[in-house]
């Protein structure tokens, strides 16, 4: 166990604490940015779905709250960018997105 614990530390001690990830960086029509950030706020909040499953299923009366609640904002933010794109939607506009993701290990 203790051999365990010291390459894990060694690893940690190893590794770049803070990275970044270009999720998104591009110039899209409305439309493209609708579906874009639909699909990116989905695949969230069916994660977090997921994570409720997975809890409720080792314990029926699992708190869920912070899924749920996260659920929720998602929800208010994917109808945030709706409203956002939709006086330019059918338009020549282009709208840009710069979606970094940033990792940290605390």
């Amino acid at each position: 166990m203790e051999k365990f614990l010291n390459q894990s530390a060694e690893v940690l001690s190893s590794l770049e604490h803070d990275q970044s990830i270009q999720l998104v960086d591009g110039t899209f029509t409305p439309s493209e940015a609708h579906d874009v950030i639909t699909a990116l706020i989905d695949q969230k909040i069916n994660f977090h779905k997921l994570q409720r499953i997975a809890q409720c299923e080792r314990n029926e009366n699992a708190e869920t709250k912070y899924c749920d609640n996260r659920i929720s904002e998602l929800l208010k933010e994917k109808e945030i960018a709706k409203n956002f794109l939709q006086p330019v939607r059918g338009t020549n506009a282009k709208i840009r997105i710069d979606g970094i993701l940033k990792i940290t290990v605390e």
